[in-house]
């Protein structure tokens, strides 16, 4: 781009459920700024949709690599038509178009698109990776020439402790705090007032890290995290590639209890065991700390950026006796204990929950509760286990609707109830044998409702008179299980509306095949996930 660049997010940094595989540029709040090529090469996909990165473009280069340009607001030059035709061919607004190798070359410098903050950005900005060609595998862009001005050291803000055997145990933090807090600056750091915290058995550390950069930025993410105990390395940790097929197993790297509900960026310098994450070094201990009792081991992490600024962080680790760690309040398990590495079925009256193994990243035991069924709903509300409590894999949820009628069935679905009891459609559910189901991703609170109302289409700024108007809007909502699809003519004759969910938005651009002149028709069907339709009908003239 062609003002300096600053940075709302770095290279893997945790996000929600992945890790971020890129770098995001600020824009200056602004939408349709150019965004140009950084090498020379060719365009070799271009991936459209309301969700993810929006309107994104990939270009390979003749060095091995492949540079990506997401959450655009609208494509230019050949890249554009060849989008545009793909759109018309397959009328559908989300597509993943591959051209031949070399049909759209692109020059260094080449304007590509404008910015903007389609897809699932939470504000305009552009979001920019590196991959290798070869694997797609996401690299460090700052790694490869990117450059950003760095000067600051990563922030070191706490350390917790885990269990790691049945018989380990770890003792209290000070007063209500999650962990020990530290003190320090300028890459010097200790624990709080001097604590030396106590565990016995064989535990492990988790540090709560970060960094920034020298323009006001966001927290974004370290480039490495070493440990070491008594001066031995226990585990190394880097954060040098990512493989979008395993970038969901951030949520075993992080504690992620923690950073869902407190946005804690708590790093875990030890594997759980279903971790299938290529970040961790060879080191012989892997993170795990056998204390011995009565001793003072003597703990070191050392966190470093991506522009190699260092910070340190010691302190005391005291192994307690089996005498001082019977005196600590025990932790009773609550619930039917799930094995990581089996199938795994919690079943209570009127409802299942079947995960598959390797679900979850570790050994956890699961609750159940229920309470009435809430207003509207089908069935009662079952409460399984904790939301905070990551998953893997889809699980498949099963519940009982025996008062459902028969008419409703097509229009049941399962939903998840929040913290506000608002609810949310999971996907796509089925009736059968009196219950409906669906796969599901995490644990929460579910019940059963129906969705027999359409969406509800009005019309933005859709005039009898458009003479001279390059665009128009309508806006478009459902009340539970989403807009599913759409479809839009003009005279009869398809045309491109663009989705943008975040304001529940249909835009139709004219373009060559939609230009005219005269009284013309515009009729547009919109359908949710439940195939509920509505439709609307306009004359207009051009």
């Amino acid at each position: 781009m062609d003002h300096p660049i600053e940075l709302s997010g770095n290279f893997m940094e945790p996000r929600n459920d992945h890790f971020h595989s890129g770098i995001d540029i600020r824009t200056e709040g602004q939408e349709g700024l150019p965004v140009k090529a950084v090498a020379d090469g060719w365009v070799s996909r271009v991936k459209i949709s309301p969700w993810g990165y929006g309107k994104a473009v990939y270009i390979d280069h003749p060095d091995g690599h492949t540079s990506v340009y997401g959450h655009l607001q609208q494509l230019k030059g050949p890249v554009a038509k060849a989008c545009l035709d793909a759109q018309y061919r397959a009328q559908e607004f989300s597509i993943d178009h591959v051209p031949d190798k070399g049909a759209i070359p692109v020059k260094q410098g080449e304007v590509i698109a404008l910015s903007g903050n389609t897809g699932g950005s939470g504000g305009p900005h552009l979001h920019f990776e590196l991959r290798r060609t070869s694997d797609q595998h996401a690299l460090d862009p700052e790694a490869l020439g990117i450059e950003v001005p760095d000067q600051v050291k990563p922030e070191m803000i706490g350390v917790r402790m885990y269990p790691l055997t049945d018989t380990s145990r770890i003792g209290p933090y000070p007063g209500k705090a999650l962990g020990f807090p530290t003190e320090g600056a300028d890459g010097r750091y200790h624990l709080k007032g001097g604590a030396i915290p106590l565990a016995y058995g064989t535990i492990g550390l988790a540090l709560h890290t970060l960094d920034r950069y020298d323009r006001p930025s966001a927290k974004c993410g370290v480039r490495r995290i070493e440990l070491f105990v008594d001066d031995v390395p226990a585990i190394t940790i880097r954060f040098d590639e990512l493989d979008f097929n395993t970038t969901r197993y951030c949520n075993a790297h992080m504690d992620h209890a923690l950073y869902k509900d407190r946005r804690m960026e708590y790093h875990r310098c030890y594997k759980q065991p279903n971790d299938k994450l290529r970040i961790y070094g060879e080191e012989k201990a892997q993170g795990r700390i056998v204390l011995t009792p009565g001793t003072q081991h003597q703990v070191r992490f050392r966190a470093t950026d991506a522009n190699g600024n260092m910070s340190e962080l010691e302190f005391a680790l005291q192994g307690a006796t089996a005498a001082e760690a019977a005196t600590w309040t025990p932790t009773q398990p609550d619930g039917a204990l799930f094995r990581y590495d089996t199938e795994n079925v919690l079943k209570e009256d009127g409802v299942s929950l079947t995960l598959p193994a390797f679900t979850l990243y570790d050994d956890t035991y699961v609750r159940y509760a229920r309470k009435p069924a809430p207003v509207g709903a089908y069935a009662p509300l079952h409460m399984l286990h904790d939301a905070l409590t990551p998953l893997h894999t889809n699980g498949t949820l099963r519940i009982q609707a025996p008062t459902l009628p028969e008419h409703l069935r097509a229009k049941a679905l399962i939903v998840r109830l929040d913290a506000t009891a608002r609810p949310s459609a999971v996907g796509a559910s089925s009736y059968g044998d009196g219950a409906v189901s669906a796969q599901v991703r995490s644990f929460g609170s579910y019940t059963v409702l129906v969705d027999t109302v359409p969406p509800v289409i009005t019309n933005v700024d859709l005039r009898s008179g458009m003479a001279g108007r390059s665009r128009f809007t309508l806006k478009v909502a459902d009340n539970l299980s989403s807009v599913d699809k759409w479809r839009a003519t003009i005279d009869g004759q398809w045309v491109l509306m663009e989705y943008e969910p975040k304001s529940k938005s249909l835009t139709h651009t004219f373009d060559d095949r939609s230009k005219g002149t005269g009284t013309r028709t515009f009729e547009l069907e919109v359908t949710d996930e439940r195939g509920n339709v509505a439709r609307f009908k306009q004359a207009f003239d051009q």
